[in-house]
């Protein structure tokens, strides 16, 4: 996995007023923390972590963070969190945490699905249920993506959580066998899709009869 760089600037001071200022001037209050070290509010540029966001998925990427003015060494850490503005979606705040890289971490991973799955071409549905897994690894050791080949699938098969192999010492921790692939005869679906009409059209012959109920009350008054 590549690590990308990312600097940033201490912050003195901190409050609504200070992160404001901080934004007008381009850039995002943020604030770096970890197991071993007291936490340190920082700066970054709004213009770095947008390219950066651009480029990478940041539940799952290292990153090495330069202090600027600090001691030399680079910081390897993760974005724990990103904070938003509801309606601009612009920056409000960025948590980086600090690894330990002899420390197993628990990061989310994208699945991704290959190949065409001959219960589809025989006009099956494929259902991706889970679109992320959760890992838990040494940083160094963080998959990029966990692949699944659907090829093989007929109609009726899925591919549940245990029967992922992970290369590595890399684990996915799960309680119940759950199901992350699966592949269903266009018959559950149209099945579905009549009982949801059928409902919603119950729905509207209730609501016309008591429309009508209504009106007849009325005009026995």
């Amino acid at each position: 996995m590549e690590i990308r760089s990312l600097k940033a600037q201490p912050r003195n001071s901190a409050g609504k007023g200070t992160a404001r200022s901080l934004r007008r001037d381009g850039r995002i209050p943020a604030v770096l923390y970890g197991p071993d070290i007291e936490s340190i509010p920082l700066s970054l540029s709004t213009y770095d972590v947008e390219r950066l966001l651009a480029k990478i998925n940041y539940a799952q990427a290292l990153l090495k963070l330069q202090i600027e003015g600090a001691e030399s060494k680079e910081r390897t850490v993760m974005i724990r969190e990103i904070q938003t503005e509801p309606l601009s979606q612009h920056y409000l705040h960025v948590d980086l945490y600090e690894l330990d890289m002899k420390r197993k971490q628990t990061v989310t991973i994208p699945v991704v699905i290959t190949g065409v799955s001959k219960g589809v071409e025989a006009g099956g549905i494929l259902q991706i249920i889970r679109r992320e897994l959760d890992v838990h690894c040494l940083p160094s050791d963080i998959p990029e993506q966990i692949t699944i080949d659907i090829t093989d699938l007929d109609i009726g098969d899925s591919v549940h959580v245990d029967e992922i192999k992970l290369e590595g010492d890399v684990e996915i921790h799960f309680d119940a066998n759950f199901t992350i692939v699966t592949v269903v005869a266009p018959k559950i679906e149209e099945e579905a899709e009549e009982a949801e009409e059928a409902e919603e059209g119950a729905e509207g012959e209730e609501g016309a009869e008591g429309a009508a109920a209504e009106e007849t009350a009325g005009s026995e008054e």
